[in-house]
This record gives C-alpha cells, sequence and structure tokens, in this order.
C-alpha cells in the first residue's frame, strides 16, 4: 500500500476527499497509450480510477479536458469517462476519470446514432467557453457568430501560422494562403453550430464491456458536424455501420466530401506541427486538391 507522503499519496487523498470514500490504492499500473500524457491506473481492491498525468504547467489542459467530458456526458446521449477530480502533486499535473473496462467490439451503429444525438446539441454559436487543445497544440475557441470566419482564424489560420514559426513556409504557406482567401466557397451548406468531440479519430473511441460505445480524450467545442464526421474517417474510424447508422439518425448534406478534405486539412496541418515529417506533402497536396475545386 503506499504509505509514505509522495505525489501518489497526494492523489489518492484527494480522489478519497472528491468520492466521499477512503482510497488506500497499491502502487500505480502503468498503461500504455497516448502520446500526449502518463496514464495509469489506481486500485485499492474496491474502486479503481483512471489517472492521467503530465508537467504541472499544463493543468488547464487537463481542466479543459474535463470541462469538455462533463459537457458531452450532460448531454446524456453517449458514454464518456466522468470526471473525478485533478490538481497538482510535486511536480505533475493529474487528472482523475472515471475508469472503464474496455472489452474491444461493439455496437459501432449506436456510435453513430449516439453520436448523431450529442450533435444536435447547440450552443447557438461557434467555439467554446474556453480554449482548449488539439493533441498538445493551443486550440482557440473564441465564440463566433460566423462560421467560415471561425474556420478561417482559429482553424486552418492558427494552424498555418503556426507551421510558419515551426519552419514550414514556402508553397505551403503561399498556397495555404490562397485557400484562406477562397475557401468560403467549399462550405456551401448552413451549417448548425454542434457539440463536436472535436479529436474523434479511431484511436478515441471504444467499447465498454457490454458493447456500448464509449468516447473520450476530447477538443471539444460547438462547429459544424461535419468537421467530426470527417475526422472519424482520416486515421481510421468505426466502420460502415458507424457511418450508414449515422446517416440515417441524420443525413449530412450534398458536397460533402469536399468539406470532408477541407476540415481534415486542419488535422493533417496540426500532425505536421505536432511530428513533422511527410505531413506537409500530405498538407500540400490536400490545399491543391482544394484549390483544384475552386478551379485555380
Amino acid at each position: 500500500m503506499i504509505r509514505s507522503m509522495d505525489p501518489w499519496q497526494q492523489i489518492a487523498e484527494h480522489i478519497g476527499r472528491a468520492s466521499g470514500v477512503a482510497f488506500h490504492p497499491s502502487r500505480p499500473d502503468s498503461i500504455g497509450g497516448g502520446c500526449i500524457n502518463t496514464a495509469v491506473r489506481l486500485s485499492d481492491g474496491r474502486s479503481r480510477w483512471f489517472v492521467k498525468l503530465n508537467r504541472a504547467a499544463l493543468l488547464p489542459m487537463f481542466e479543459a479536458e474535463a470541462a469538455g467530458l462533463e459537457e458531452m456526458a450532460d448531454t446524456g446521449t453517449i458514454r464518456v469517462p466522468r470526471p473525478l477530480c485533478l490538481g497538482c502533486a510535486g511536480d505533475q499535473a493529474y487528472l482523475v476519470l472515471e475508469y472503464i473496462d474496455f472489452g474491444g467490439s461493439g455496437d459501432s451503429a449506436a456510435a453513430g446514432r449516439q453520436l448523431a444525438a450529442m450533435h444536435r446539441h447547440s450552443a447557438g454559436r461557434f467555439g467554446w467557453r474556453m480554449d482548449n487543445t488539439i493533441g498538445s497544440t493551443p486550440q482557440p475557441n473564441e465564440w463566433s457568430h460566423d462560421w467560415i470566419g471561425f474556420w478561417r482564424e482559429h482553424r486552418l489560420g492558427f494552424q498555418l501560422r503556426l507551421a510558419a514559426r515551426h519552419g514550414h513556409g514556402g508553397a505551403l504557406q503561399r498556397r495555404g494562403e490562397r485557400l484562406l482567401q477562397e475557401f468560403p466557397a467549399l462550405i456551401d451548406h448552413d451549417p448548425v453550430p454542434s457539440l463536436i468531440h472535436g479529436d474523434l479519430w479511431g484511436g478515441n473511441i471504444g467499447y465498454d464491456r457490454a458493447g456500448n460505445p464509449v468516447i473520450y480524450d476530447p477538443a471539444v467545442y460547438y462547429g459544424d458536424r461535419e468537421a467530426e464526421i470527417a475526422m472519424t474517417e482520416l486515421f481510421g474510424g468505426p466502420g460502415a455501420a458507424f457511418h450508414t447508422a449515422y446517416d440515417e439518425a441524420w443525413p449530412l448534406d450534398p458536397g460533402y466530401p469536399v468539406r470532408r478534405t477541407l476540415y481534415n486539412l486542419y488535422h493533417i496541418l496540426n500532425h505536421l506541427n505536432l511530428f513533422g515529417g511527410g505531413y506537409g506533402g500530405q498538407a500540400l497536396g490536400m490545399i491543391d486538391r482544394l484549390l483544384a475545386e475552386l478551379g485555380h
């Protein structure tokens, strides 16, 4: 059992206060997973908790994640791990979440229906009440009634400016600037501000032991729901049954395949800024395809 007054004991005591039940765990079990945070499981034989750790300076990232999970959970549509508490212990920030046993395969059609139901929740404006992160990249969410302006300034424009600071200039910046001026012609529908997870690739959706879908690691904001669906097709997603069920619950508008490229460009630019490598060429190819749609 943890006995010394170390960071783990501080976290355990916080769990006890927040849950209302004294918590005396054994040593943490490391859990493999993401490239941004360290993840562990704490258990005392009666209860288990999932704990994410990072540098103390990144506590605001965990605060935004917890708020995003609560916002999605409060819709009562699709399961997310409920946050319990967060804070700093020593030089580490921590976020304690409900521990969910994942069971592998599940009902992907239910995931499509439940996500469509979550997307029905709207704030009436685009953005969110706080900034958050996409991976470890800052994601600004200033409220706006103008989706095109929001996407230009806070999504594509933000990532292009960050890429320039990272030394990715030349054709990427020249063609990217042209796209920033002309892409409004590609958004030829009238999206409502839907509550979206924001980072819903295949690695951020799973199924509990009963087969129920669970989504986690969000980058929440209110935006065009097609930006969410686009990402589910980018890095490996929940599959054909998911998309069929989603479209039956809330069909996508004509022209989505072109907008899919526009919306996924944001994530490829973010991967360029996070990881470099071949993402620059992929981003440039996507920009060129979009410009070709505009007659360039």
